[in-house]
This record gives C-alpha cells, sequence and structure tokens, in this order.
C-alpha cells in the first residue's frame, strides 16, 4: 500500500513552541521509521509563518528570534516545494497544495493556537483527518474557566477557584484581590486561562507573592485563574485514548523535586534535580478505579477524540480526589507521562501512533456520515 502521507504541526505561536518542538521530533523520528507514512514537517513561526518541507525543523531552530527565517527572500513564497527540495516560507496560513498533500494532520503544538481549537477547525473546513481531539474539546480543555465549568455540570470535583480579566486587574487590583481572599485561603495557584506546561504559573503564600503571581500571569493571557492549593497534594495522571468509548491508561504520579511540578521541573532539571515520574501510581484499587473512571468521564464530557491526558490531585491528609485539567495535546515524546502511561498499559509508543492516526480517520469518516442537506 502506499504510505499516508501524515503532516505533524509543532512550533506555533505560544509560550509552549519549544515545548512542541521537542514532542515533534519525537513523533517524527518514530513515524519515519515505519514504511507506512511519509511525513511531512510543518513548523510555524512565533510570528504565524508556515515553514513547509524536509527542513522545517532545522529552519525553524535557525531562526534568530523563530519569527522570521532567515534568507527568506531567496526562497519562493508563492508555492511549497515537496520531496528533496528546498524548504520554503508560505505565508501566514499554509499553501493549498500543502493541505491537499496530506492524509492525516497530526498537530504536535501545544499551548494557544494549536491546542485550542483553531488549527482543529482549519483541518476541519479543509476536510482533512487530524489527530486528536475536535474544535469543541481542544477548546474547551485549553480554556481552565469554561473547563471546570464543564466538570462542575457533570459532577466532577475540582478545586475551588476565582477567574478575572487582565483589564480588571489593570483597572482595580485592590478589588480583585479583596475577592480572592474572600474566597480562598492561602497559598494559592495563579495561572493563565489559556496556557499549558506550567507556563506563567506561580504559587503564592501571601498578598505579596499573590501580586507577582498575577503580574506573571497576566503577560500570557488575558484572562486568569486563582486556585486553592490542594494541601500536600498527589500529582496523579491518567492517559486516556479513543473516541466514543475512551480507554484509561493505568494512572502515574509526578514527584516533583521541587515545591510544585513547574516548567524547569518539567523540562529543565536533569539528574539528581529531575522530577520522578513513578509508573503506575501507588494508589489501591478503589482509588485506582475511581481515578480512571472519571478521567474517561471528563473526556467524553468534552467530547474528546483521540487523546488526552487528565490530571488529579489527591489531598494527602483527606484523601479527597479533585480532577485538575486536561491536556488535548500532551507532551509526546517517548518518555513523557502520556507515552510511558500507555506502554505500562501494554500499548508501545509506535503502535500508540498507529492507533492515533487510525482514529483520526475514524472520526473523520464518522463526520462523513452526516447529511449535508435537508431534503
Amino acid at each position: 500500500m502506499k504510505p499516508k502521507v501524515i503532516g505533524v504541526l509543532f512550533g506555533g505561536r505560544s509560550g509552549e513552541h519549544e515545548v512542541s518542538m521537542k514532542s515533534a521530533q519525537s513523533v517524527m523520528q518514530t513515524l519515519q521509521a515505519s514504511d507506512r507514512y511519509d511525513v511531512f514537517p510543518m513548523g510555524i513561526t512565533r510570528n504565524g509563518d508556515w515553514i513547509c518541507g524536509p527542513e522545517a525543523m532545522e529552519r525553524l531552530i535557525e531562526c534568530a528570534d523563530a519569527s522570521l527565517l532567515q534568507g527568506a527572500a531567496s526562497f519562493d513564497r508563492t508555492r511549497v516545494r515537496f520531496g528533496s527540495g528546498p524548504t520554503v516560507l508560505s505565508s501566514r496560513l499554509p499553501a493549498v497544495g500543502v493541505l491537499e498533500r496530506l492524509d492525516v494532520a497530526f498537530p504536535v503544538l501545544h499551548g494557544p493556537f494549536g491546542e485550542d481549537g483553531t488549527v482543529q477547525g482549519m483541518f476541519q473546513l479543509a476536510r482533512i483527518p487530524y489527530v486528536g481531539c475536535g474544535v469543541t474539546a481542544s477548546a474547551v480543555g485549553m480554556d481552565k474557566e469554561i473547563f471546570k465549568r464543564v466538570m462542575r455540570a457533570h459532577g466532577i470535583p475540582v478545586v475551588p477557584d476565582v477567574c478575572f480579566r487582565r483589564s480588571e486587574w489593570m483597572n482595580g487590583r485592590d478589588a480583585i484581590i479583596a475577592r480572592i481572599e474572600a474566597s480562598l485561603s492561602y497559598p494559592v495557584f495563579c495561572k493563565p486561562v489559556n496556557m499549558g506546561s506550567s507556563v506563567g504559573i506561580s504559587k503564592c503564600r501571601n498578598r505579596e507573592e499573590l501580586v507577582k503571581g498575577i503580574d506573571c500571569a497576566v503577560r500570557f493571557d488575558r484572562r486568569l485563574i486563582v486556585e486553592w492549593a490542594v494541601p500536600q497534594a498527589r500529582e496523579i495522571e491518567v492517559s486516556v485514548l479513543g473516541n466514543d468509548c475512551p480507554d484509561a491508561s493505568v494512572p502515574g504520579e509526578i514527584i516533583p523535586k521541587r515545591e510544585f511540578y513547574d516548567y524547569t521541573a518539567k523540562y529543565l532539571d536533569s539528574g539528581a534535580e529531575a522530577t520522578e515520574l513513578l509508573v503506575p501510581a501507588r494508589l489501591d484499587e478503589t482509588e485506582a478505579r475511581t481515578i480512571r473512571e472519571a478521567a474517561a468521564h471528563a473526556f467524553r464530557a468534552v467530547d474528546g477524540a483521540g487523546m488526552a491526558r487528565v490530571d488529579f490531585l489527591i489531598n494527602r491528609s483527606s484523601g479527597e480526589i479533585y480532577l485538575n485539567e486536561i491536556n488535548t495535546i500532551p507532551g509526546f515524546t517517548a518518555i513523557s507521562m502520556y507515552a510511558k502511561l500507555w506502554a505500562a498499559t501494554g500499548i508501545p509508543y509506535m503502535r500508540l501512533l498507529d492507533k492515533l492516526i487510525e482514529l483520526a480517520i475514524e472520526r473523520f469518516e464518522d463526520q462523513n456520515r452526516n447529511q449535508i442537506s435537508y431534503t
């Protein structure tokens, strides 16, 4: 059979640009080792330009500020060349020829403009199968405020929070602080509503730290969320795979050497400072079953498709379990928690990628069953 052309998207206009590139390198290397796939790299700079072709990863890395392609004037901007030809810089959206070439798109884009439904909407309009959640699930999963509303509506416990807009903070800091302190006790976590990989997150133990934390978070989003910090929290993660009838992996546990699992702990620490990933997590049978069922429930609640990693917090003192968030495009190296949990459940990395591509096609074919005329 002719190999399927898989367009792998990476980079993007978010604070998780570098994380996306690491995930995509792992995905592409694995897919390229199979004769079933022809991988077509599709890099996106921080200012939204697309670099499509065999050298896309290298050219994106070469960008001095990840926004302007060096030597762009020497390339033909009117079309994208395939095969072994030179990589070119396309317009702010990929040329039609790029999309027509793809059998399946594989977005490995973390954060805004990639994990939030925007790219998914483009592929919906272009009628191209794509890996992962659809527009609605992606948007809801990315939006911490809306996601928590949906979880509460489904009876899934989440941590108490206060949400507000950047404009409110700029125009009335005292009023926002008063709202937070009236609703939550310290310590708290301050986060951008639409961001992942712990970008812009601060743990705040008092009012002074809260002000600094909010000032940090407003750099990354126009909406902010402040959450109560679960005492002595255990961080548990579950991988979900499937479409209408999803499966949940064995749970794993994050044991950071730092106070919480921040960006440095996730991506920069090594050696003695490295975060421990415990797979499977030390949970009794009832706890593990409860968490796996809640993960699948949350996935269905947002109409998830393909994949997601669902994160939980457990209060060590009370044993209470809270659903923290859902990541519709989780970190995707072979040693990322999403892949490690499926490997421990019996699905190795290559088979996991195969399955995600199969699920993308399955979902696409199901959507094409919809009648488009009322007669």
